[in-house]
């Protein structure tokens, strides 16, 4: 069993040295750009993969139980519905414990799972393939210095900005763009609809 162990450890470490050798084939040329934008273009195609396989990667089991808790959702509304106010309280009571319940948590945990896989795997691989192409040790092999740049001058302490940090910095920028390019469309076409 041991001997088994290890031989998958074994192909699981070369699949990931492999992956981090293909990732320097892409990014590489980008060095010349310096680590900033290397590693900006880097965040950026982290957020293109997620936000592709967020999109279009949904498993059956979820598409299936989404389908089935907005059934039982819509009969549960239904049932709230009725005239008699004490009837209506005991159909729903029912309805959450025979279905509903249940499928919620089915739905949500399928959902998380799935969210994991599509949007935050894809942004730990490439933030750990930052953390070993942009280490100190790189950065100074390859640019001059341990650090990508510093702010406060040359004072007594400035702060040093690191690979992860930046990388981290430029996820949440790239969302924030993404949240504020798609509130100001929706303003823009919500005038367009409604005088249609």
């Amino acid at each position: 069993m041991d001997k088994l162990l290890d031989i998958i450890w074994l192909k699981i470490l070369f699949g990931i040295q492999y992956l981090k050798d293909f990732l320097d084939v892409i990014f590489g040329p980008l060095n010349a750009l310096g680590p900033v934008v290397a590693i900006s273009a880097i965040a950026l195609s982290a957020v293109m993969i997620a936000k592709v396989l967020t999109k279009f990667f949904k498993t059956k089991r979820y598409a299936q139980l989404q389908k089935e808790f907005t059934h039982w959702f819509n009969i549960r509304q239904e049932a709230v519905k009725c005239d008699d106010p004490e009837k209506a309280r005991l159909l729903a009571k029912n309805i959450d414990q025979a279905k509903l319940n249940r499928l919620y948590y089915d739905y949500f945990f399928e959902g998380l799972l799935n969210n994991i896989a599509t949007k935050y795997l894809p942004i730990l691989i490439f933030i750990a393939y930052v953390n070993e192409a942009y280490q100190p040790g790189n950065l100074l092999e390859l640019f001059g210095r341990e650090y990508l740049f510093q702010i406060g001058g040359t004072g007594d302490n400035p702060i040093m900005v690191g690979s992860i940090f930046w990388f981290v910095v430029s996820i949440l920028a790239m969302y924030l763009i993404l949240f504020t390019v798609k509130k100001i469309f929706r303003k823009s076409i919500s005038p367009k609809i409604q005088t249609a």
